[in-house]
């Protein structure tokens, strides 16, 4: 039997662009991880990996106007959103390879022997090496960002993995075409084209997941699929790392002192974050606490009028358009929802922004219909619950699970410590990995502090997929107990070779 052909797809018509692959049998994942799993010496050294690094990105961005037009017409995502993408993207590489050049993620620590302690000390050092080859799911929404040339491919590679990407199939003519970027630049480096490989296919992610030689897995995606390859790679005869980013509501608290200041502001900028890239960032502000009264009113009305002035946009893919709707349609049917702009259709291609709004206390209610309002909306939609006091917030933020993000909007001298802003704080910390203070979720830093992770089912590990403590999720340590010096690799010598920063008889070095 054939395999089944690959098709590019034009969102914003629905048709077939043109057949760019076919899907991956098994025999062919099977071909692609064994590839990969052999060139894994290729990246032992680290200049040669920080090298192919920036190569990489210097390649990506020489082909920047045929892979931004290329990405448009598989995702109507637009050439501003595309080409300031692509350029993060290429900064994420550089970024890595800065790191890699640095080497303190080696975590390098030398204990020496010491008789005297309880118990003795014998002479340890300690380490990280990569785990192996690393599957990489792709995401929908960031063809360049977090798909085939993304952050835990550019993480994995940068720790020394090679990787196997399974492209989604919203852009699958721009994956072969990053994918060919990327192994350009390692054949530039002397390192062979198996270090990152493609796969097409739903089947072909499945069997990549449960492949033996493949040593862990990266994935950005919806709840379902990506719990079901969570449950798969825990399922092995020999389980793997699952980094999974699945769904996030992302909760913001409004004070009434907050809305009160600056109801105006905060309804616009609301506006502005939901409906940024049709609503299909995972950090949107998904369920929004305002307070009850005229400050909350003037806030409505804010949102109510910057929300209909934004113009109908095209989602990635007829599936999700049809999905979005209906969960417009269910939420909007709900006991004392209301849609003071209703979110639904453009034309027969796109969808219209809108959002909803209901009492909190319906929310606070466990197992009851509006449950569903607490469930991931993908797509230029946001539920907003006006409660009438503090109780009613601190109910209904103990029922939420675990998101990305969390943010409150405070007054001035909330912010400068008065009231209950310190503690809406702590209460919203044990929900997020990133909790943010007068501001909007929507865009990610690529930054060294950053996390971009939460509780389960933001995510389904503690790790993050942004920032350079990415690469933790790739490696292992490993402790030499009593190894002579000759024996020892370079990373781990007294004379320090590569000159690594590193913890020597319990004192800093750099």
């Amino acid at each position: 039997m054939a395999a089944a052909p690959v098709w590019s797809v034009d969102p914003r018509t629905g048709k077939q662009r043109e057949q760019v692959a076919v899907e991956a049998t098994a025999q062919g994942v099977d071909e692609a991880v064994r590839a990969a799993h052999a060139v894994r010496g290729a990246l032992a050294d680290r200049t040669v990996r920080a090298a192919f690094l920036r190569t990489a990105a210097d390649r990506l961005q020489g082909a920047k106007d045929r892979l931004v037009e290329l990405a448009d017409a598989e995702t109507a995502l637009g050439p501003v959103r595309l080409t300031g993408e692509l350029a993060r993207t290429c900064y994420q590489l550089r970024a890595f390879a800065d790191l890699v050049d640095e080497g303190a993620y080696l975590d390098v620590v030398i204990n020496h022997p010491d008789d005297t302690a309880t118990p003795p000390i014998p002479d340890l050092r300690r380490y990280k090496v990569p785990l192996g080859v690393v599957a990489v799911y792709s995401a929908s929404n960031f063809p360049f960002a977090f798909s085939v040339a993304g952050g835990d491919t550019a993480s994995a590679l940068a720790a020394g993995c090679p990787v196997v990407v399974k492209s989604h199939p919203d852009h699958p003519g721009l994956s072969e075409q990053v994918a060919a970027e990327l192994r350009a630049a390692a054949a530039e480096h002397g390192i062979p084209e198996g270090v990152v490989g493609l796969v097409h296919g739903f089947e072909a992610g499945v069997e990549l997941v449960e492949h033996p030689l493949v040593a862990a897995a990266g994935f950005t995606g919806s709840v379902r699929g990506g719990r079901a390859l969570f449950d798969a790679a825990a399922a092995r005869p020999v389980p793997i790392p699952f980094h999974g980013e699945l769904g996030s509501l992302n909760p913001v608290v409004i004070t009434e002192a907050a809305a009160a200041e600056r109801a105006e502001a905060i309804g616009t900028g609301l506006a502005g974050s939901m409906t940024l890239g049709v609503g299909q960032f995972c950090v949107k502000p998904g369920l929004v606490l305002a307070p009850k009264g005229a400050a909350g009113d003037r806030l409505l009305k804010s949102l109510t009028e910057a929300v209909a002035d934004v113009d109908a946009g095209v989602l990635l893919d007829h599936r999700m358009r049809d999905n979005f709707l209906a969960g417009v349609t269910e939420r909007a049917a709900l006991p004392g929802v209301e849609a003071p702009v209703a979110a639904g259709e453009g034309d027969e291609h796109s969808v219209r922004p809108g959002f909803l709004t209901v009492p909190a206390d319906k929310l606070a209610v466990e197992g009851g219909a509006h449950e569903l309002l607490l469930e991931e909306c993908f797509g230029p939609l946001t539920v907003v619950a006006r409660y009438e006091d503090d109780t009613e917030v601190r109910a209904l933020l103990a029922r939420l699970p675990g998101n990305l993000t969390a943010t409150v909007h405070l007054s001035e001298a909330e912010a400068a410590g008065e009231g209950r802003g310190a503690e809406i704080l702590a209460e919203l910390t044990p929900l997020a990995g990133r909790v943010l203070v007068n501001g909007w979720p929507t865009g990610v830093a690529v930054a060294p502090a950053q996390h971009h992770g939460g509780p389960y089912p933001a995510t389904t590990s503690t790790s993050t997929s942004v920032g350079g403590t990415a690469i933790e999720r790739w490696l292992r340590p490993v402790a030499y107990q009593g190894a002579p010096e000759a024996l020892l690799p370079p990373e781990l010598r007294d004379d320090n070779p590569l000159g690594l920063p590193r913890r020597f008889n319990g004192l800093l070095e750099r």
